[in-house]
């Protein structure tokens, strides 16, 4: 019996901000993070088989992470311990605008060491979907291991689901991010990617300008963009919907909920195909993924408190 998806990527500790402490210090709590598993275990409150592929370090952070993405039903049959190297830390910074801005603690980090042979064919040959971003794309030898994982989706007719999630500071030069990400756009069937990402990839403001261009280059034939408080929108060949934030007055962090929302969009791929698209299923699709990214901004962390679709429907 296979996994519906296979996920493989970075496994981390997100220190999230939290009180000042007694001596006016601030006060980070370690919660379990890393965008891969932040979809598996949303996947996994939809009733969905997961399993994880990546490396972290044999430390009490490892163990921890181990722990976590076990307890919340994604299988570590695909997870390594590397003995050298520590599990990579990121520590996030809230920003005035409600942004977030990282500090990465991986010079190396344990996920960077994932090596090719390392990778099962058979896990990922029995997997419906196969999901990857691009921090497993940052150092040549976990590069070599994300591109023989994505041979093996390719040789098996999986599906592949690709969400870049870029992130600056872990690239020496952004020129080898944008040669990533291409290679990511060139080997997927559903893209999700950020307003700023695709500005930044393109160079169009305009974000249906923006997927003009790469459908010009790549046949991808869904593709979705999140658009932080102004909503998401969905592209197929044949339509494009766009559909308005879930805004929560509560809302704390924004951690997770690009992972939130590419999960929701790959339980509506799972359970009806990359076929059959209408406008009534894709404004469907997306209104359960902003409602679902938008409960999880409430929140502290992602990988543990993903909402459960009686959450999200609540919410709808």
């Amino acid at each position: 019996m296979g996994y519906d998806v296979v996920a493989l990527g970075e496994l981390l500790i997100d220190f999230t901000p939290g009180a000042l402490s007694d001596q006016g210090n601030p006060t980070f709590e370690a919660n379990p993070g890393g965008a891969p598993c932040n979809v598996l275990s949303m996947l996994g409150r939809f009733g969905h088989k997961t399993a994880f592929i990546g490396k972290v370090g044999e430390d009490m952070f490892g163990r921890m992470l181990a722990n976590a993405i076990t307890e919340c039903g994604i299988s570590a049959e695909g997870l390594r311990f590397d003995p050298d190297v520590n599990t990579t830390l990121a520590f996030v910074q809230k920003l005035p605008n409600g942004d977030r801005d990282f500090s990465f603690y991986r010079k190396p980090g344990a996920d960077m060491m994932l090596r090719e042979d390392e990778i099962s064919e058979e896990m990922i040959a029995g997997a419906r979907i196969f999901h990857f971003g691009t921090l497993s794309m940052t150092h040549p030898g976990v590069e070599a291991a994300t591109r023989r994982a994505i041979g093996y989706a390719e040789k098996h007719g999986v599906l592949r689901s690709f969400d870049p999630n870029l992130r600056e500071p872990l690239w020496k030069d952004l020129e080898d991010a944008r040669r990533a990400i291409r290679y990511g756009l060139a080997h997927c069937d559903v893209l999700k990617i950020s307003d700023n990402e695709i500005q930044w990839l393109t160079g169009e403001e305009d974000f249906t300008a923006g997927v003009s261009a790469l459908r010009s280059a790549y046949d991808i034939p869904l593709i979705l963009v999140s658009m932080g408080p102004n909503g998401s929108r969905a592209y197929t060949k044949e339509l494009m919907v766009e559909v308005g934030a879930r805004l929560n007055p509560h809302t704390i962090e924004t951690t997770g909920a690009g992972d939130t929302f590419c999960a929701c969009v790959l339980h509506d791929v799972l359970e009806n195909g990359l076929e059959t698209f209408t406008r009534e299923r894709l404004e469907h699709m997306l209104n359960v993924a902003n409602a679902a990214a938008s409960i999880v901004t409430t929140r502290r962390g992602a990988l543990r408190v993903m909402p459960t679709p009686q959450e999200i429907e609540a919410v709808l």
